[in-house]
């Protein structure tokens, strides 16, 4: 039956909302979670003029008056991906499709959105009739609140988030991630699914579970739960079994029978323990990731006949296991490697610069060496939170900015304007930094001196001691655990350089 509170709402109040969503309040009823959802829907902050009821009863009246549904074209922005329809029946499935060609015809700049057909099919399960849903669907489209996004409406937007998952899942699943680097050919085509995974393949009581706390909260919510899923899925699977697996569809039917696994309520329950990033400083990453496409020229669908949301396009460059050449590690470790490196770095292929004799640097610098000269002290440390170190014989392992790991110890700053922003490049090909010190009031700038170079030599890991450390000749060397990355030395303390290889990003 429906329950006595289903009229008094906290609406004003968020963190009660984010509770009841998160334990499944609105399960109580189909009644209380239709009444929620118009609610929430309405309480959507969006642009001034966005279609409503009326509009969308006009407009079916005037497409297809005459005119039966089925001989109406779905719009562009969904072609060739699949429509899952969450066991709506005939006149369901009629009214799913009368919606999105409305939508296609009141939002002509949408030009790629995979994810509009389940979103419109969920709502419709709990809408009064399809006015009100299409209504409902078009404030979510039409969202203006600052550093939020429901739908990603252009290629772009969609490729930036997928990207930008596949960045947190390297900083918050690591064990899945090496595992799925080590058995699999490219990493990135294999995190493209992610949206996938939640509106397509989650079995019907999750996905609208997943819904509920999404209305409140966003697309953050989505990269928590895809990440908890990825979690689950690491604890499932040994990497013996994996051999020869491919694990795009191992990944799809473990999501589909998610139930054998994890209850909905524990796999919430994991997704809201990640201590992920915040909102602004993932929508500073998904900026960041979209600016590398557009420099790239990657800004629209690439073929007409196959979906992003299901199939990776190849401009996600992963090591070339046939071709790839290096003294020093094998193409597998390579693979790896490159797999812990941002995404929006590895849109071009690795480039050998400098192979003399010498040893493994081990370290990801994410900032040009050119930035030391910009602070006019060519001694001082610079780069970004994105810089690690790492080892790979005798056991393969990352070391990361210290409040990656623990961001109890730093909290994001806002600027003046109350909100952080991309800063604009001073010249093309010099990306917006992630992870910038500037961004961070922090207790220790020990814990902070990423690279820094000068005449005398150059030191990667500072604070305590140097994480690596090579003199100007680059023939002997030094590592020591230092308070930058928490590493251990990464090999014997002092040693002579007995091969080294610098490797860069190639532009394409």
């Amino acid at each position: 039956g429906d329950s006595p509170c289903s009229l008094h709402l906290p609406l004003n109040r968020l963190q009660e909302l984010k509770k009841l969503a998160r334990e499944g309040y609105w399960a109580v009823s189909r009644a209380l979670r239709a009444q929620v959802y118009h609610q929430l829907t309405q309480q959507v902050s969006c642009r001034l003029v966005t279609p409503d009821a009326l509009v969308y009863r006009d407009v079916v009246s005037r497409l297809f008056g005459k005119t039966s549904v089925s001989t109406y074209p779905l719009p562009e922005f969904i072609e060739g991906c699949s429509m899952p329809t969450y066991c709506l029946n005939l006149e369901g499935i009629t009214a799913l499709k009368k919606i999105l060609i409305c939508v296609g015809n009141l939002f002509p700049d949408i030009t790629y959105s995979p994810i509009l057909p389940s979103l419109v099919a969920l709502l419709l399960h709990y809408s009064e009739d399809e006015a009100q849903c299409f209504e409902n669907i078009s404030r979510l489209i039409a969202s203006n609140a600052p550093h939020t996004s429901y739908i990603d409406q252009s290629f772009l937007a969609h490729q930036a988030s997928c990207m930008t998952f596949g960045d947190l899942a390297n900083k918050h699943c690591p064990a899945a991630h090496k595992l799925i680097a080590s058995t699999s050919e490219n990493v990135f085509e294999v995190y493209s699914e992610w949206l996938s995974w939640l509106f397509h393949d989650l079995p019907f009581n999750y996905a609208i579970r997943v819904f509920d706390v999404y209305l409140l909260e966003g697309q953050k919510v989505l990269y928590r739960i895809a990440l908890a899923l990825l979690k689950q899925y690491r604890l499932s699977v040994t990497s013996a079994e994996l051999e020869g697996t491919d694990i795009k569809a191992d990944l799809q039917a473990f999501v589909q029978n998610i139930a054998e696994h994890v209850t909905v309520d524990k796999l919430l329950e994991r997704a809201f323990g990640i201590r992920l990033f915040s909102r602004k400083e993932i929508w500073l990453l998904q900026m960041a990731n979209r600016k590398a496409l557009m420099e790239r020229g990657i800004t629209m669908v690439q073929s007409s006949n196959a979906c992003p949301l299901s199939h990776r396009q190849s401009f996600h460059l992963a090591i070339d296991m046939q071709n790839f050449s290096s003294s020093i590690v094998t193409a597998q470790e390579m693979r790896i490697i490159w797999s812990w490196i941002p995404e929006r770095f590895s849109l071009s292929p690795p480039l050998l610069i400098i192979c003399p004799s010498g040893q493994v640097c081990g370290a990801f610098l994410s900032s040009d060496w050119s930035e030391r000269k910009k602070s006019g002290a060519t001694s001082g440390f610079f780069g970004t939170g994105e810089c690690f170190v790492f080892t790979v014989r005798p056991e393969m392992e990352r070391y990361e900015w210290v409040f990656i790991k623990k961001p109890e110890l730093a909290k994001a700053v806002p600027t003046s304007s109350n909100h952080l922003t991309v800063p604009t490049p001073q010249r093309k090909g010099r990306l917006s930094p992630f992870l910038a010190i500037r961004h961070f009031l922090l207790p220790s700038k020990t814990a902070s001196m990423f690279m820094s170079g000068s005449r005398e030599g150059i030191i990667i890991g500072g604070g305590g001691g140097q994480a690596l450390s090579l003199d100007s000749d680059l023939l002997w060397g030094r590592t020591e655990h230092c308070e930058t990355f928490d590493n251990p030395p990464l090999c014997q303390e002092n040693f002579k350089v007995q091969l080294l290889e610098v490797w860069g990003f190639q532009n394409v």
